[in-house]
């Protein structure tokens, strides 16, 4: 006869319990790169349909992109091409218009400098999981004895990685991507540890361990992400970026910069608020919301700066900070008019941006409930509504030395 089975001692359930911990954060640390993407198709909940303040980021970008064009040198030659990236392209028509933007400025260029116009090839980059078919699909249509505008590829792949050969690009640019982080910092993912996040998604209000954790990942990132442009980019060829950050003065605790921008960005108050209700509700457990971060940092000026000068493979042309309005006023009345509708455009951009790797670690139905108590917290802060929120960004022009 068999005998029982001893019961699992306290030490014996912390090793399991630790071991299904490791599970989690392997699943973040290791495999992000095939889970984060924006939202594909053009739906309702889409990214296509909910970039706003995205478009706002690039009408600013605009006249930044073609100083920085004037700038660089215009390459020239037999059967040459001109090379253009666009890094975390995701998609939609943002994602062409920048690509149009850049080429039609170039022709411009060759034109007033008399200097015979090269072909264009155009390179869309993003994560395996983005949603290239939907891109292309939107490609406008080359009519018949038309000349192709420009040549399109998609590459995909993470840009803290080398994705083309060396000296292949003469323009790379990166918009509203580079706040997004490789991974997750395993510190805050292990409750050993002082880094360890609990009870918030986010680093908003967190201890300095897990703001430290955060800044150190973001830091090596954006190294990476240099490093590799350095070799890519051809000399005296153009990186222009244009990413969520903070002015040199906000310490990195405080990403978000006024308190009504805080209160009302979809990574923080509706979000932790969200999470606790599924808590309390029992349809999940403590574990489940503690292993949850969001791979995001917005980084200052004086930390962007810090990395270029590291890398010591560009010149710096512009590094500016802007804020930009959340929505127009039109929109702002409309949402104190329907508190719901407001309620319902915040949790869009959550699952426009987030839904993948909501669903990766809470699966399907349990993200949707997420989804639905976020849109009902937000709805719920009537208080806000008639208050304007910015998101800060930063802008980096630089050539290849």
């Amino acid at each position: 006869m068999d005998s029982p089975s001893p019961m699992p001692t306290s030490s014996m359930k912390e090793r399991i319990e630790l071991k299904h911990m490791t599970q989690e954060r392997m699943t973040w640390t290791k495999d992000l790169h095939t889970i984060l993407s924006m939202q594909g198709g053009d739906d309702e909940t889409s990214y296509a349909k909910n970039s706003e303040a995205m478009a706002s980021a690039i009408t600013l970008s605009k006249p930044l992109i073609l100083q920085g064009i004037k700038s660089m040198k215009l390459f020239e030659g037999d059967n040459m091409s001109l090379r253009i990236a666009d890094l975390g392209c995701a998609t939609g028509s943002n994602t062409l218009a920048t690509i149009e933007l850049v080429v039609e400025s170039l022709r411009n260029q060759y034109h007033n400098e008399k200097v015979h116009e090269p072909e264009f090839e155009a390179f869309f980059s993003d994560l395996p999981s983005n949603d290239f078919n939907s891109l292309f699909r939107s490609l406008p249509m080359v009519e018949d004895n038309k000349k192709q505008r420009y040549y399109a590829a998609g590459v995909p792949g993470s840009f803290y990685h080398r994705l083309f050969a060396r000296g292949k690009l003469h323009i790379a640019v990166s918009l509203s991507a580079l706040h997004w982080l490789s991974k997750i910092p395993e510190g805050v993912l292990d409750k050993r540890l002082p880094a360890w996040n609990k009870g918030r998604a986010w680093i908003d209000s967190a201890k300095e361990e897990v703001i430290d954790a955060y800044a150190k990942q973001s830091a090596e990132d954006l190294k990476a992400f240099l490093q590799c442009r350095r070799e890519e980019i051809v000399e005296g060829g153009m990186l222009f970026i244009l990413m969520a950050g903070r002015p040199g003065s906000q310490p990195p605790e405080n990403q978000l910069g006024d308190p009504v921008s805080r209160a009302k960005h979809p990574f923080t108050n509706s979000m932790d608020q969200a999470w606790e209700d599924l808590l309390n509700e029992g349809l999940i457990d403590e574990e489940k919301r503690d292993t949850f971060n969001i791979p995001a940092y917005m980084r200052s000026i004086d930390e962007v700066k810090a990395a270029f000068d590291q890398c010591n493979g560009f010149k710096i042309q512009i590094l500016e900070h802007h804020k930009i309005a959340e929505h127009s006023k039109e929109k702002q009345e409309e949402w104190i008019r329907d508190p719901v509708s407001y309620g319902q455009f915040k949790a869009n951009l959550v699952r426009a941006t987030m839904k993948s790797i909501f669903e990766a670690h809470l699966g399907p139905d349990l993200s949707e409930e997420l989804f639905k108590r976020f849109e009902r917290r937000a709805a719920g802060d009537i208080n806000m509504l008639d208050k304007t929120s910015f998101y800060g960004v930063i802008v980096v022009c630089a050539i290849r030395k």
